[in-house]
């Protein structure tokens, strides 16, 4: 997916640049698999504000993406490689044989024509989905469960890829993009390949107003804030007073550990993504 850039006829064009939407083959949904998205702004029922800087933002229809993939042993057909407004990858329409349609994460490497299939029995092959335990050590996924049956949890934004490293005892040990290893009941599904746009995280919105189309409302910084509003707020001058960054509600920001060790997934992280950092540095 090629990154497109601007010629600088604003200061704000100067550093924008987006994706050429080059690989889209269809410029409208599939009506039956569209539903109302409801927006809240990030309050609760009661109008509290629960989730800081949401609001506003284009209107958008959510597509139903099959994340189960509980189609078993049915072949189907690609038509259509799309946009999808609520994810960062894109998404791709499967035609089934009995006119069934749905949407899937779309993988690098697949294309308009091409047959996808899940199940047990299904050949290691780009956009097919199998259970973990049929799937060759060393093997790219995404899409992976963290329950079986309940659909997809995780590896679905864009450029997102896991390695299955080992299986053993029923579990599986995989590798995340973070570098952390960790356990998943080798009976969860898992799609074979990457997920598509691979390039997204090189996109610069260049300007303040398409964050605002995204619905993401401007964050102030705690030390430009009154004392009363932030831990960092108040002084003369630009001052932290002799604090550690922290949130609002003071909790520190930096080395603050909030990982809940009671919590049953503890145990399945076999190597935590920070231990894993340090050792290969």
């Amino acid at each position: 997916m090629p990154i497109k850039t601007y010629k600088p006829y604003t200061p704000s064009r100067r550093g924008m640049s987006s994706a050429d939407f080059s690989e889209l083959t269809a410029s409208r949904p599939e009506k039956s698999l569209v539903k109302k998205v409801v927006r809240t702004g990030g309050r609760n029922n009661t109008g509290t504000i629960m989730v800081r800087h949401q609001g506003g933002g284009h209107k958008r229809a959510y597509r139903i993406i099959d994340f189960k993939r509980d189609k078993v042993g049915i072949p189907a057909k690609v038509m259509t490689i799309e946009y999808d407004p609520n994810r960062t990858g894109r998404i791709c329409l499967l035609n089934y044989p009995d006119g069934e349609k749905r949407y899937i994460i779309h993988p690098v490497g697949l294309k308009v024509g091409d047959a996808v299939v899940s199940g047990p029995a299904s050949e290691i092959k780009i956009g097919n989905a199998l259970p973990i335990k049929n799937i060759p050590e060393g093997t790219f996924i995404h899409n992976v469960e963290l329950n079986p049956g309940k659909g997809a949890q995780m590896m679905r934004s864009a450029g997102s890829q896991a390695q299955l490293m080992a299986k053993d005892a029923g579990y599986a040990q995989i590798k995340m993009p973070s570098g952390e290893v960790r356990m998943v009941p080798d009976a969860c599904y898992a799609t074979i390949g990457q997920v598509s746009n691979t390039e997204h995280n090189t996109i610069d919105l260049g300007k303040a107003g398409r964050s605002r189309h995204r619905g993401i409302r401007p964050t102030v910084r705690g030390g430009a804030m009154n004392a009363t509003d932030h831990p960092l707020g108040g002084g003369r001058g630009k001052s932290k007073g002799n604090n550690h960054p922290r949130s609002p509600w003071n909790q520190l920001s930096k080395g603050f550990k909030t990982r809940n060790k009671k919590k049953v997934w503890g145990w399945m992280i076999v190597s935590d993504r920070r231990r894993s950092a340090s050792h290969a540095g």
